[in-house]
């Protein structure tokens, strides 16, 4: 073979090989999945400021991005892709999956669930006035006396406003109830004044 063919033929088999190895690779290349955004509701933001603690949070849970919270609605949005963040899990379960991991980043002050189920404007305001909630902390635990009862839909907890507030649903449950939750797990509550 002359040289001028060799040397044709090499660069041509080149080319080809190029060709075929850009071809195959591309057969296979499918598009990254892209990350989905959901909603949930979010336990243990008893306070404003437990805001930037959750936010913290996240940060040790990487492939789930907080995108908003909502104090008010007691609510988070976050972003992720559901076969990177939680192999394996079916739809119904990514939001055990994040609870699991989020109890488990938090030390379990922090949690989440599925949205709510009744509309706001179908729920009540109970206010309950506390003494000796002195610490995060003592707001904490009176929090999750009240938030964790049966239809109690949010709560908040504040030491520095010495109340306790919950939207309950009225068909479920009712003031009395929790005061008396409260009263049994040692949370002191104001004495109306005498009339």
């Amino acid at each position: 073979m002359q040289p001028f063919h060799l040397f044709s033929t090499v660069i041509w088999g080149s080319v080809l090989f190029a060709a075929l190895v850009s071809i195959s690779a591309g057969a296979d290349d499918k598009p990254a999945p892209k990350a989905e955004r959901f909603t949930y509701r979010v336990y243990g933001l008893f306070a404003p400021d437990r805001e930037s603690d959750l936010k913290e949070a996240f940060k040790g849970i990487p492939e789930v991005k907080l995108v908003a919270v909502s104090f008010k609605d007691a609510e988070i949005t976050v972003e992720f892709v559901a076969a990177t963040a939680f192999p394996g899990a079916k739809p119904a379960q990514l939001v055990e999956r994040l609870d699991q991991k989020l109890r488990s980043e938090t030390r379990s002050t922090f949690a989440v669930g599925p949205q709510l189920t009744i509309a706001r404007d179908k729920l009540k305001e109970v206010v309950i006035p506390v003494v000796g909630l002195d610490c995060k902390a003592c707001s904490l635990a009176a929090y999750e006396i009240v938030a964790r009862l049966e239809g109690v839909a949010q709560a908040t907890a504040s030491f520095k406003d010495g109340k306790v507030t919950a939207l309950i649903d009225p068909t479920k449950t009712e003031q009395s109830k929790l005061e008396e939750a409260l009263r049994k797990r040692g949370v002191q509550l104001v004495k109306p004044a005498a009339k």
